[in-house]
């Protein structure tokens, strides 16, 4: 028996299926299946039902799989328990939505390397409920994302901001107003397969306004940058965050109630990486507090003035 081989126990409880298993821990379906099967015959015991075409955890195996964890964690946990740190090293595998990704995710991966600098953070992009499905077959630990209508059993959330919803437009329009703008202006949509996109036509709807949709984009760099154009208006989150050079735009709030969009980090309750997540989550905070992309030199002169 090996940690690896406990490692793949936990990613097929995970997962679901040993093919899954094998894309998360990176080796093949075969090699997933010889390794349970070598745990069976190691401990003399059915870890898996293996009379339906998928096999499943027992509940032996189940039983097994909370121990697996627990054993992982310690293992992971060895050497900072000696050497007294907190165990932030090795590799994060986060995942962020896009309109994070220009301001506030490399600021808070900056400060927490200017800490922790053997501790990696390997960021992978997507939409909130796609990083929701790669949290729950693992293939990541903890993801920035839009805070769903629900969150999944066993996963846990942290507030990170709240980011009112604005009108973006180019200086080339006329008037100041929100609803003016949308009515006399294409309109530039958010993508719907985002949450974000589904809250802004929420918002519209709930205002009975009627837009032309010209385009739909994922990107609020893309987006931004038609609005420059003035190819038409949106309605975006405000950052919180800021790019170090913002577009030079109209941004507008909308009136009456206008919904916020709540970021968060998410992750699975019984990861073994919980002490980077906190901490990740405590760097992210403190970018948000900051409220801009500065510079290292910047970075360190903060820290100092703390």
């Amino acid at each position: 028996m090996s940690i690896r081989m406990l490692k793949t126990l936990i990613a097929v409880e995970e997962n679901g299926t040993f093919r899954a298993a094998a894309d998360t821990v990176f080796v093949t379906h075969a090699a997933v299946s010889q390794q349970m099967k070598a745990l069976e015959e190691t401990w003399s015991i059915a870890i898996f039902d293996r009379s339906k075409r998928t096999p499943e955890l027992t509940p032996i195996g189940r039983a097994l799989v909370v121990k697996a964890r627990e054993v992982v964690e310690a293992y992971e946990n060895l050497v900072p328990s000696v050497l007294g740190d907190s165990g932030l090293h090795g590799e994060l595998l986060l995942g962020a939505v896009p309109t994070t990704l220009t301001g506030l995710v490399p600021l808070a991966i900056s400060i927490l390397k200017e800490s922790y600098p053997d501790l990696r953070v390997r960021v992978i992009p997507g939409l909130t409920n796609e990083l929701l499905r790669q949290i729950e077959r693992g293939n990541m630990d903890a993801a920035i994302i839009s805070r769903p209508n629900l969150i999944p059993q066993g996963d846990d959330w942290r507030d990170i901001a709240s980011e009112p919803l604005q009108l973006i437009a180019s200086h080339e329009t006329e008037s100041d107003d929100p609803i003016f703008l949308l009515k006399n202006n294409p309109f530039i949509r958010f993508s719907r397969d985002a949450v974000v996109g589904g809250m802004i036509e929420n918002w519209l709807q709930d205002q009975k306004l009627k837009v032309y949709d010209s385009m739909e984009l994922e990107s609020l760099e893309a987006i931004s940058s038609m609005v420059l154009r003035n190819l038409g208006v949106s309605i975006t989150p405000k950052r919180s965050v800021q790019n170090m050079n913002p577009l030079p735009l109209k941004r507008l709030l909308l009136p009456g109630a206008a919904p916020a969009r709540q970021l968060g980090l998410i992750n699975r309750s019984n990861s073994i990486k919980t002490n980077v997540i906190v901490e990740m989550h405590k760097t992210l905070l403190n970018a948000v507090g900051i409220g801009r992309l500065i510079s290292n030199t910047s970075i360190k002169a903060t820290q100092n003035d703390h």
